[in-house]
């Protein structure tokens, strides 16, 4: 008699981050590109701040989210997807008793990480001019709550500093340095201004390092074998799908304003069969066939 075949578990975001190779997680930003995404076998996804804001509300990612509206957000996409989320929340939504619970309620969520920055509130989007950051104590001290907050060790604790643009990458290499200590488990310094800079994190840290490859934004963005050369363990690509679907709708409406019509358009169009598929029309068809509605 055979014996029955064993089912290895999937690896945590943690054990993958152990492993070696960069880990690529595209940007999400709502459930359309959730799914798209989710669907083809990404080590992880980034719910991005930016666009999950942009998208839900319309708004900048300016600080004008509430933590509702980004827990709504996040048990969403995470509920759907099977792929580990990394999702942003902000300076967690107020004080240190504010911050324990927006870090329940994201791991309660689903989501497989939190990404928590050391901006002043309101916070602006990074890449961004005119951000300001907290005092480096104060952020520690978040980064310790959020630690003790969890309820597992595999949901990590991302923590940012947004300190390179205002006061330099010495400063926030001292506050990065500060927050590992503090207990976090990936570090994210943010907006390093070209290759070199990124080098030096690389060699700063044995902690997993964070990328954020924002197209003309601060920081170069760098071939996958670069960044592993420079030391970065997670890559995240926050608005390179948003951008692309903004440029590809921005054609698309031009063509029906000027002409009235569809017809004609040079803009690539998904198809529309496949979209039906994506959004789980067969799973309905099949119930429907199943269990038909009684005369």
């Amino acid at each position: 008699m055979n014996a029955p075949a064993s089912h290895t578990p999937p690896l945590s975001l943690r054990q993958r981050l152990q492993q070696p190779g960069l880990v690529v997680a595209p940007g999400v930003f709502d459930m359309v590109s959730l799914r798209l995404a989710d669907a083809m076998g990404f080590e992880a996804l980034y719910m991005t701040g930016f666009g999950t804001v942009a998208s839900h509300l319309g708004l900048p990612d300016a600080g004008l989210a509430t933590y509702s509206d980004m827990l709504n957000r996040v048990q969403a996409m995470a509920g759907m997807a099977r792929t580990p989320l990394i999702a942003d929340g902000d300076t967690g939504y107020g004080g240190l008793l504010n911050l324990q619970h927006t870090v329940q309620g994201y791991e309660r969520a689903g989501a497989a990480a939190i990404q928590l920055e050391d901006q002043e509130f309101p916070k602006k989007c990074g890449h961004t001019p005119g951000r300001r950051v907290i005092a480096m104590q104060d952020m520690v001290r978040k980064i310790q709550v959020a630690v003790d907050s969890r309820q597992s060790k595999d949901f990590l604790i991302i923590a940012r500093t947004d300190a390179r643009t205002s006061l330099g990458l010495d400063e926030a290499l001292r506050r990065a340095e500060a927050y590992a200590k503090a207990g976090a488990d990936v570090l994210f310094v943010e907006s390093p201004e070209s290759e070199e800079e990124m080098r030096r994190i690389g060699q700063h840290f044995d902690l997993p390092l964070v990328a954020n490859m924002v197209e003309r934004g601060r920081t170069p963005v760098l071939t996958q074998a670069e960044l592993e050369s420079l030391g970065y363990k997670l890559a995240i690509f926050p608005v390179s799908a948003m951008l692309a679907a903004v440029e590809a709708m921005t054609r698309v409406y031009q063509h029906i304003q000027h002409t009235g019509s569809s017809a004609g358009g040079h803009t690539p169009l998904y198809d529309f069969g496949e979209l039906t598929r994506l959004m789980g029309f067969e799973e309905v068809w099949a119930f429907e066939k199943k269990y038909p509605e009684t005369p």
